[in-house]
């Protein structure tokens, strides 16, 4: 058998004495939203600042969540910079472009706006050069604080204990994004997708006013936060990374025993050695799990068509039961791999 590609992360997991073990592997998927191989030039778009006539609503808003006059307006410029320097990064793009002169307006409140119409979007990309628009519909902070006391005893001049009371304070900022991708030559929003993230923070003092001065650096917090997501919006568009977990078997012959520990060791090339033995043993319950552990090895392998052939004959001709399902998931690691053959290749 061919050496392995190592194209996976591979580990084990123990389990007592049962018949299975687990191999855990990390797997590459299709990014969230496909981006068309037409689309070379971006634009990005501030569209989150209130219109006029919702400005003196956002403003009580503001009062009664206890936001900074420019807390929102500070949070989207910092998001707008982090979506900026990441698809700025992303080598998919020839031009990455900030529109900071337009100015286009939403109703606020933290809720997705009507889209823009596709002639206001084409005149923006024609007068600028550019295929598609990232467009921040929305960026709202809310603020909520909460007072609690409790009785303690503090240490006073020579040594006397004094009864008092402590205050404490506890604070949580909720930034709230939206945002949509626009395809003018399509007419098509590739995406619309609501972040949210919250920062908490906590203080304390001898009365609630100096519990609350504890409370500093919110607006660092939410500008940090909101670049973060900003990044994070970005990176949609990209393939991304996860780990899953397959069990395999362990148990059935000395040579499932030999192979269990050559897993352990990493030597899965090795272990297959011994389960493509297995496979013509004559009891039927051993030979179906050594054709079951040998879609295993190919999966790990990337050979995702070999492993489906196995897992099929393993449930089809052994009625391995586990087979049955993990054909089902290899079938769709096949199409999401299609899905990122093609975004690949854009």
């Amino acid at each position: 058998m061919k050496n392995t590609i190592v194209l996976f992360l591979i580990g084990f997991t123990i389990i007592g004495c049962s018949s299975t073990n687990y191999v855990t592997m990390s797997v590459l998927e299709p990014a969230p939203v496909t981006i068309p191989s037409h689309i070379k030039k971006i634009g990005i778009i501030d569209r989150s600042l209130p219109s006029e006539e919702n400005e003196q609503q956002d403003k009580l808003d503001q009062v009664l969540s206890i936001e900074g006059a420019n807390l929102d307006r500070e949070g989207s410029r910092e998001t707008l910079r982090g979506i900026n320097d990441e698809l700025s990064r992303n080598e998919r793009f020839s031009e990455v472009k900030f529109l900071s002169e337009l100015d286009l307006r939403s109703p606020g409140m933290g809720i997705f706006p009507t889209p823009l119409s596709w002639e206001i979007l084409e005149k923006i990309c024609i007068e600028n050069n550019l295929d598609a628009l990232f467009v921040l519909e929305f960026f709202d902070t809310d603020t909520r604080i909460s007072y609690s006391n409790k009785p303690v005893t503090l240490k006073g001049p020579m040594g006397v204990s004094i009864p008092a009371v402590e205050h404490y304070a506890h604070m949580i900022t909720t930034v709230k994004t939206g945002w949509r991708i626009y395809d003018p030559k399509n007419r098509i929003i590739l995406d619309e997708f609501p972040i949210m993230e919250s920062i908490e923070k906590s203080g304390k003092g001898i009365n609630p006013a100096a519990a609350a001065a504890a409370l500093i650096g919110r607006t660092e917090a939410v500008k940090q936060v909101s670049y973060t997501v900003g990044q994070n919006y970005a990176s949609r568009i990209l393939p991304y990374k996860i780990r899953v977990s397959r069990k395999y078997y362990v148990r059935g012959s000395d040579n499932f025993k030999i192979a269990k520990r050559r897993a352990q060791t990493g030597n899965w090339d090795g272990a297959a050695q011994l389960w493509e033995k297995e496979t013509t043993n004559p009891k039927g319950k051993i030979a179906g799990r050594a054709h079951y552990n040998m879609a295993i090895i190919n999966e790990i392998n990337g050979n995702l068509e070999l492993a489906i052939q196995w897992a099929e004959k393993a449930y089809t001709d052994y009625k391995i039961k586990l087979a049955l399902e993990y054909v089902r998931i290899l079938e769709g690691r096949v199409i999401r791999n299609e899905q990122l053959r093609q975004q690949t290749e854009e």
